[in-house]
């Protein structure tokens, strides 16, 4: 009896802990009343960062492919005034490049691997393996 009690704790213990563990983290604070002034903007640094970007091959053959030339988007560039080429700039910053599907993939096969696990050690199945003779 003492050992399916035990069972159940550390049953318990463990949806807890993965429960704790997947929860973002969350930091808050208080809120500005009154719309925050962005009234640092560096345009030549902005440029450069968006420049950067641009001149990576993945980008050029991208943006090529939608028919548009360097000069195209340099003169587009040009004509953006300061609040846009921050606005790009910022946006770049949190753009992901490749992406992370396959972390999630990955995640979800675990824990549905613990769970396989779990319940065959609650349930007392044990999987043997026996070579053939």
């Amino acid at each position: 009896m003492k050992l399916s009690w035990m069972k159940w704790v550390s049953c318990y213990l463990v949806v807890a802990m993965v429960v704790l563990g997947i929860t973002p983290r969350l930091y808050a604070g208080f809120s500005p009343s009154e719309a925050i002034s962005l009234s640092t903007v560096d345009r030549s640094s902005d440029l450069e960062k968006i420049r950067k970007v641009l001149e990576m091959k993945m980008v050029r053959e991208r943006l090529k492919d939608f028919g548009f030339t360097p000069n195209e988007i340099e003169k587009k560039l040009s004509s953006l005034d300061d609040q846009q080429i921050h606005q790009l700039a910022l946006n770049l910053d949190t753009l992901k490049v490749g992406g992370n599907g396959w972390a999630w993939v990955l995640v979800i096969l675990i824990l549905v691997a613990i769970g396989v696990i779990v319940y065959f050690y609650v349930t007392g199945h044990r999987v043997v393996i026996e070579r053939e003779k």
